[in-house]
């Protein structure tokens, strides 16, 4: 096998000294420099040009999805083996498709990572045993791990995804700066995070992070269905208000929904895609899009996806175009309440 030149990046020099001593066995793997932070180790890449990166993302000043994406751009034949503490799975598969192409955990035997090396350098993929489970598990199961966050947490991820800065989020929250603060610090820790950016781009790859789950709801048919589960459910209109409203019937009525909202066709279609939504409320009017035309795109992405078009203006040709599209059905707003929506959800999840 050849000589496999590798550089390590670990901001703890006592972390980086375990490494190199527990890899000097390998006879085929040369360490060709150390680095403990994001400007060394680009200095370092242009200057060694290593066949093997292993690196713990998360040093200081480093963003680790979107600074992985660069490198690997940059470096396409590089091979890349995250080596670090953190198991969030949605965590290490946001950095997977970043372009990794292994993730070993820290607390794994030094016989495992050696293997890992191994595997990575030789071209395989790396994953360590306990993530595995994780990973491997139906995408309702890992959803219902992603952290718990409170609707308040939840508004200033969705603010912090349009890039408001944090006086721009105060004043929208009618919050201080300082708490708009301490809120984005604790967030960070519950992501795995460490910054704005690096934030914003996990709520891009996962936006089930933002989903809204149902309102408490009081109705005691809901409490004893048997077909009671957690749907994701769509809702793409260009109206805040309105899709507020919406959200706050469907939680009355489905407390068990997980609640997606867009407010134009691009962000409908990348929600359609990251989660598949059962059900989706559509406008066919969006300001100068078109929700029939939306209509195809997610049946297109999503077939098993039910598009409910919804309009103010329940226009017939609208209704004959809509069904055509794909759309399950054409409904007046102005005839949406919570006992409607229960049994539209009801209907469509069988």
């Amino acid at each position: 096998m050849k000589i496999v030149r590798t550089l390590l990046a670990d901001d703890h020099a006592l972390v980086r000294a375990g490494l190199r001593n527990a890899l000097k066995e390998l006879p085929y793997l040369e360490i060709v420099g150390e680095v403990g932070n994001g400007p060394d180790l680009i200095d370092a890449l242009e200057k060694l040009q290593p066949d093997c990166l292993l690196i713990d993302v998360t040093m200081p000043d480093f963003e680790p999805v979107v600074t992985i994406r660069q490198i690997r751009a940059r470096y396409p034949q590089m091979r890349i083996l995250v080596v670090s503490a953190y198991d969030d799975d949605v965590y290490v598969q946001g950095l997977l498709s970043a372009g990794v192409d292994g993730y070993h955990l820290k607390d794994q035997p030094m016989s495992d990572l050696r293997l890992a090396v191994e595997r990575v350098s030789a071209g395989e993929r790396w994953i360590s045993s306990p993530l595995l489970e994780k990973l491997l598990q139906p995408a309702p199961e890992r959803l219902a791990k992603t952290p718990d966050l409170s609707p308040r947490q939840q508004d200033i991820l969705v603010l912090l995804s349009k890039g408001f800065d944090n006086r721009t989020m105060a004043s929208n929250l009618e919050l201080s700066v300082k708490t708009i603060e301490n809120h984005l610090t604790r967030l960070y820790r519950q992501l795995g995070v460490q910054s704005r950016l690096e934030a914003a781009s996990y709520i891009r790859d996962h936006p089930q992070i933002i989903a809204r789950m149902g309102e408490s709801s009081s109705q005691e048919h809901l409490d004893d269905s048997p077909r009671a589960e957690r749907v994701a459910i769509l809702l793409l209109d260009d109206n805040q208000r309105y899709r507020r409203q919406l959200r706050r019937m469907i939680g009355r009525a489905y407390p068990q929904a997980m609640i997606y909202e867009a407010e134009n066709t691009t962000a409908a279609i990348h929600l359609t895609k990251k989660v598949a939504p059962k059900i989706a409320f559509v406008d066919v009017v969006l300001g100068e899009e078109d929700g029939i035309r939306c209509t195809r795109r997610i049946k297109a992405h999503s077939p098993s996806s039910r598009v409910i078009l919804i309009s103010a203006y329940p226009d017939r040709e609208f209704h004959r175009r809509g069904l055509q599209a794909g759309a399950t059905a054409f409904l007046d707003k102005k005839d949406l309440d919570a006992a409607t929506l229960y049994q539209i959800i009801d209907d469509n999840i069988a």
